[in-house]
């Protein structure tokens, strides 16, 4: 009986120390002081990065949904950008999807330090809007770090904030 319960207590604590590695990690933590401009500066310099064309961020406001404007291998992203603390909703999905046809994109995207509602996976599919979970962002910055053996912070540090003009 005391081994079961010592069991028991061994299982619990591994799995609460597993949870707290996976949401815990100083990665996941890079973007806590961003703001969302920072954040859509940062997209797109990891988009280019990974050999987007024609990079561009939109204004901050009035950009009718769409963050950043790219192209590759023949295909024009409208790129939605959200940098929040909670799992993203519905609301970046009509975004992006609405924005795609004002810029005359061929394919929407909402790209995320975070993770998405189930309601917002089912209408992304619906919809065909690809989503950038906060691991595929990782995993970019990852990729990009690797190759020059980067830490997590000189990546960071070497972000070149782009000033955005203000178009009216």
């Amino acid at each position: 009986m005391i081994a079961v319960i010592i069991g028991v207590v061994v299982l619990v604590l591994l799995a609460a120390w597993i949870w707290y590695m996976k949401h815990n990690n100083s990665d996941d933590q890079i973007f806590d002081d961003m703001d969302g401009v920072e954040f859509e500066s940062y997209c797109a310099e990891l988009l280019e990065a990974k050999g987007f064309e024609n990079v561009e961020t939109t204004p901050p406001s009035h950009d009718f949904g769409i963050d950043i404007i790219a192209d590759k291998d023949g295909i024009s992203y409208a790129i939605q950008c959200k940098c929040y603390s909670d799992n993203i909703g519905i609301r970046a999905i009509q975004e992006a999807y609405a924005g795609k046809d004002y810029y005359d994109s061929m394919v929407a995207v909402v790209m995320t330090n975070q993770y998405f509602t189930k309601n917002a996976v089912e209408f992304a599919k619906k919809l065909n809007v690809i989503l950038w979970d906060g691991d595929y962002v990782m995993g970019l910055i990852h990729e990009l770090a690797i190759p020059e053996k980067k830490t997590m912070t000189e990546l960071l540090g070497n972000i070149i904030k782009k000033p955005r003009e203000d178009f009216e």
